[in-house]
């Protein structure tokens, strides 16, 4: 497929509160009024940022796995977003990929804040995802994995790298900064979808949700910082791969392996 059309979903979050916050997706992306491809919501959309996990845990084939299955079917669409999961004893901050036909792929959350202390609630993930999606290759991170270039570098030349958060309003700087960078050093297009909003912690957001070209330009229309929206984006295999080709800035890249 050339073109790939990605919704971003800016929204306030119902502080632990999964009924209210499925609730308000399911009417956001009822009320779409363009097709899109790929619908990405924020990190823990159900719940918010919340080191609450032995209350707010859910098995993976749960509640809201069943939502994310049932709206990607409904709408033909596949969605993506985080969510915490128990699995036997651990709790993970777990990000979903959803297809159409309601077949899944995981990805849990590699790099905990510690200055959150999210590192004594979760697990960190191990592995990287890559999912390949309407002849696409996606790379999807959840927020603090976004200030570690080794963990984000394209050494599988995907074409697009997102990132779901709950990135505070204070660092909004690094937010702006470290996802135009990524799309840089990439050469790809970024999507970053943050929450606006206060947390039940009094933690204020400030949204910023962006999408970038492979050469750091944002795309997306920048927005006052305390709306909330859905906004669908066209991306360009074509233009992605001139672009590549005539600056070929990737063959130059430091070959490593991730441990």
């Amino acid at each position: 497929m050339e073109n790939l059309r990605i919704t971003i979903v800016q929204e306030d979050l119902k502080w632990e509160d999964t009924e209210a916050n499925l609730q308000l997706f399911s009417e956001k992306i009822k009320a779409l009024k363009e097709p899109t491809d790929l619908i990405i919501l924020p990190e823990m959309f159900t719940t918010g940022f919340s080191m609450n996990a032995e209350c707010l845990a859910e098995e993976e084939n749960s509640t809201t796995l069943t939502w994310l299955k049932t709206t990607a079917k409904k709408y033909e669409v596949a969605i993506t977003g985080s969510v915490i999961i128990q699995e036997n004893e651990n709790y993970y901050n777990r990000l979903f990929f959803v297809f159409p036909n309601g077949d899944y792929q995981t990805y849990d959350k590699k790099h905990l804040f510690t200055l959150a202390n999210e590192q004594h609630t979760y697990s960190a993930g191990k592995n990287r995802l890559i999912v390949e999606y309407k002849g696409w290759k996606v790379c999807p991170l959840i927020c603090y994995d976004l200030r570690f270039p080794v963990w984000s570098r394209n050494t599988e030349n995907f074409d697009l790298l997102l990132y779901v958060a709950n990135w505070p309003k204070k660092r909004t700087e690094a937010w702006d900064a470290l996802l135009k960078a990524r799309s840089i050093e990439n050469m790809c297009y970024v999507a970053g979808v943050n929450r606006v909003g206060l947390d039940g912690n009094d933690h204020e957001y400030s949204g910023h949700s962006a999408v970038y070209d492979m050469l750091g330009k944002q795309i997306s229309t920048p927005k006052n910082e305390k709306v909330v929206f859905a906004e669908t984006l066209h991306l360009n295999k074509t233009e992605l791969t001139k672009t590549r080709k005539r600056f070929a800035f990737l063959n130059d890249r430091d070959a490593f392996t991730l441990t």
